[in-house]
């Protein structure tokens, strides 16, 4: 018997000494404030408690450790004391997607009480068991020296009365909800009678499975059912473009990677289903797998597809005649091969669903970046029509793009559907990192010329994307690579070839800039040897070669307005004439998935009563503020508090909505809630929202004049709108970065607050993009699947952020918004390998960059 205290009650616990503390709370006494993030690694610190006084991770300590301790969640502090840190994270704009807050908000409250008044730089070595994806620690660290100095002063500041209209820091939707770990995540959700699932993953990247035996995991006391692939009742083949992806893979069939599902169990507790289904025993004759791009587009190679060509699609852009003889008779000529690596998204939840029957159909509660595209698929598997299916949007712990493609939604709902039961699937760290897409590895050869002025002349590129064992979306991001391969810059003649190739790697799908941050890379450096060749002051050049109205981007796109790549420049110049080592690059990135398909957006405004209003959309919030935004907007618009403000996405709205995806969500919401608005202001001049109620307003906004690649039309237009940056990071005389300043267009600037925090957010992902993350792969295995290995950049590991505002109206957006979710990291790796040549005079051709070295070193 182990006795302690949680929370201040005397606890007993009579089971396994082993049993880790984390799943005591969670599963036992239901305290869901203590997240999962890393499933025992010790890599996240989402789940930290207070143990005697001192932080502790919950995931790592054993049970039988505990006897006659005293154990802390948030639950357990002082509510004056949580509520003080919890409003200076909201305040102070520290909390994103949420998930990994409470952990945060824990360890805050420990360092306070053993260094009231800590500094910066103690703060941020304080936080090296805790890990964020979305905020770069910036906002954090001033969240924890303004609760520090509010404690010290005895200071608890009343509600905040920030207006809510557009352009002002409005406090993120549910953010206090989410810091103080009440706002539930799919893996919170607990149902009557629910069961749990988990998955058998295929051992071999490539191989034949012989038999799937499944008769040990069978015997175990607790196991429900065992599913194979025969027991799919509909399409067992899923996609988001090409549906190429089974659900799972039968007897006889050939797996692809490592992440194919061979068999699924569910049992009674989460522990029982992942003992059975290692349980299973699988025989299969091992295959050679295919793994380098550059060979598998040979006539020679192994097919990954039996009746597919290893090479999925090549997007083709020629125009402005022949580049090679241009850049042939071009003054400076700059050529490489640059290659890049895969990452991982590392959102801080890992994905999950919650399936159950639904009268004559399902329901399902997902983490997804796309619930009606996640109603399709999964009607599709279960053979059932589309509004059988029903899709609630839970909050999601982070994205990046790694949540459209479906994992766990469609077995979730398998097991839901043929049991007549509630199904909870939940991945594993080690399981996430194994089975959802990736960042395109991306292979370039580039060459770019220019002229004895430094006007750019001509680039060619022939670029090779490893889109793994599915399509996902691989074929679109090599066509962003092609779109956006003259970067920031305009090019009279241009020779493209950007081709997606399958592998039997992990597959490689949407991430956070979506090719253009690995185009970037070889681009901005191309244009940092012109300059060196040349003589040309590195500013200067971008400057004289800037987009602008009328120049054309990469795909032959003339844009026409709200081109702010010069205000970029601008924005950073003062700070790269007083830097003395340092690296500059620029960036661009559309808004809209466009290429010939519509953008739209569709939302309902439901007056429900004069004390709430509900705002009814397809978007997924997952730290980006798309929530907020739509608060903001309505109350601009109509004067509607957005304090009596909710928001739902669930699909029984009816208004079918693609992937929160491509920078384009508050571009299109923004401008359906404008169409929105029109009638109820006009309702309001004449009645009150009381005499409102029960009224419903409609708003669509929809863009569908963009072309595709290759179309021959007479006006090229690719996307509706594009986002742009300049950056300049420098470093110290020893050759570490020192300071990143990042100037970016937002066309008009929503929320000051939440502006920044994007930016800061999506350098600290360019920084370890461009420094120390990797995610290799050996014959078509991983080298690990351990956080820790990922080497996400900590606090402790973060440079001075200063972010500068351009305002540059788009003519799309509403007030002249662009996106901004991507474009913060497009030009940051670039920057970062463009400083260190500045150091040493090396140049950097492959991702994450050499070391400086001291230009006096061998």
């Amino acid at each position: 018997m182990i006795q302690f205290k949680l929370n201040g009650k005397t606890t007993i616990y009579e089971g396994d000494p082993e049993k880790r503390l984390i799943y005591f709370l969670r599963n036992e006494q239901k305290i869901t404030s203590v997240k999962d993030g890393c499933s025992c690694q010790g890599a996240c610190g989402a789940c930290m408690v207070e143990i005697n006084g001192e932080a502790k991770l919950s995931c790592m300590t054993q049970l039988g450790k505990l006897d006659n301790a005293e154990v802390n969640t948030l639950e357990g502090i002082p509510e004056t004391v949580r509520d003080v840190l919890a409003k200076a994270f909201v305040e102070k704009g520290a909390v994103q997607c949420g998930f990994c807050t409470p952990g945060f908000l824990m360890r805050t409250k420990i360092l306070l009480q053993k260094n009231p008044l800590p500094s910066r730089d103690e703060i941020r070595h304080a936080l090296t068991l805790n890990l964020c994806r979305c905020t770069g620690y910036v906002k954090i660290v001033d969240a924890i020296a303004e609760a520090a100095t509010r404690l010290q002063l005895n200071h608890i500041p009343e509600k905040s009365e920030t207006p809510g209209h557009v352009g002002t820091s409005y406090p993120r939707y549910e953010a206090y909800e989410m810091a103080i770990g009440k706002r539930a995540f799919v893996n919170d959700l607990f149902f009557e009678g629910m069961l749990y699932g988990a998955l058998r993953f295929s051992d071999h990247p490539r191989a034949v499975v012989n038999e799937i035996n499944i008769s040990k995991a069978l015997e175990l006391k607790g196991v429900i059912r065992i599913f194979t692939a025969n027991d799919v009742p509909g399409d067992r083949y899923v996609g988001l473009i090409i549906r190429d992806w089974p659900l799972m893979i039968g007897t006889g069939e050939t797996t692809r990677y490592i992440g194919d599902v061979l068999a699924g169990v569910v049992a009674e507790t989460e522990e029982i289903a992942r003992q059975a289904a290692q349980l299973i025993e699988v025989t299969y004759e091992v295959l050679d797998p295919v793994t380098d791009p550059l060979e598998a587009i040979k006539s020679e190679s192994p097919l990954v597809h039996p009746d597919q060509a290893n090479l999925l699609e090549t997007c083709r852009v020629y125009r402005g005649g022949d580049a090679g003889e241009i850049i042939a008779g071009s003054a400076f000529v700059s050529k490489g091969i640059f290659r890049t690596q895969r990452i991982e998204h590392a959102f801080l939840e890992t994905e999950g669903a919650v399936a159950m029957p639904d009268g004559e159909g399902l329901h399902l509660y997902s983490n997804g970046q796309g619930i009606y595209v996640d109603r399709r698929q999964v009607a599709s598997l279960l053979g059932l029509p589309e509004e059988k299916v029903r899709v609630t949007l839970v909050a999601t712990g982070g994205g990046f793009g790694g949540k459209e493609d479906m994992t766990v939604q469609g077995h979730a709902s398998l097991f839901a559907w043929l049991l007549k039961k509630p199904v909870k699937v939940i991945l594993s760290r080690d399981e996430s990192i194994r089975m959802h897409p990736k960042r395109h590895p991306v292979y370039m050869d580039i060459t770019v010329g220019c002229d004895r002025n430094g006007k750019l002349t001509g680039l060619k590129l022939y670029a090779v994307g490893d889109t793994g064992a599915y399509a996902s979306v691989g074929a679109k991001v090599m066509e962003r690579v092609a779109g956006h391969a003259t970067g920031a810059y305009h090019f009279p003649c241009v020779n493209l070839d950007a081709l997606t190739v399958y592998t039997n790697n992990i597959p490689n799908g949407a991430m956070r800039g979506f090719g253009a941050n690995q185009i970037n890379f070889a681009m901005e450096g191309c244009i940092d040897d012109l300059c060196r060749q040349g003589s040309f002051d590195r500013w200067q050049f971008r400057y004289n070669n800037a987009l602008t109205e009328g120049k054309m981007t990469a795909t032959g796109q003339v844009l026409k307005g709200g081109v702010g790549v010069k205000a970029c420049l601008e924005a950073i110049k003062p700070f790269y004439e007083k830097a003395r080592i340092k690296g500059l690059a620029c960036g661009i990135k559309n808004s809209g998935v466009g290429n010939g398909m519509a953008d739209f957006s569709d939302v309902i405004i439901e007056i429900v009563s004069e004390n709430k209003v509900k705002i009814h959309h397809g978007w997924t919030e997952m730290g980006q503020g798309v929530h907020t935004v739509a608060q903001q907007v309505l109350y601009q618009e109509t004067g509607i508090n957005p304090e009596i403000v909710e928001v739902a996405v669930d699909s029984l709205a009816g208004i079918p909505t693609g992937m929160t995806t491509s920078s384009r969500a508050t571009a299109l919401l923004g401008n359906a809630i404008l169409n929105a608005s029109e009638q109820i202001r006009q309702d309001l001049k004449t009645q009150s929202l009381k005499e409102l109620a029960g009224k419903i307003y409609r708003g669509n906004y929809s863009y569908n004049l963009t072309t595709k690649p290759g179309a021959d039309v007479k006006e090229i237009i690719t996307h509706f709108a594009y986002g742009y940056a300049a950056q300049l990071v420098v470093l110290d005389d020893k050759g570490e970065i020192e300071t990143v300043h990042a100037a970016h267009d937002a066309g008009k600037i929503m929320n000051p607050l939440m502006f920044e925090g994007q930016v800061e957010g999506a350098v600290h992902m360019g920084l370890g993009y461009a420094l120390s993350e990797d995610l290799p792969m050996v014959g078509g295995q991983l080298v690990s699947a351990k956080m820790r290995d990922l080497k996400i950049l900590r606090a402790k590991d973060m440079p001075e952020v200063v972010v500068l505002g351009v305002e540059v109206k788009d003519p799309v957006g509403p007030y002249g918004a662009k996106g901004l979710g991507e474009i913060g990291l497009v030009p940051t790796a670039a920057a970062v390998a463009n400083a260190m040549c500045d150091f040493d005079g090396k140049r950097r051709f492959e991702l994450p960059v050499r070391k400086c070295r001291m230009k006096n070193e061998e």
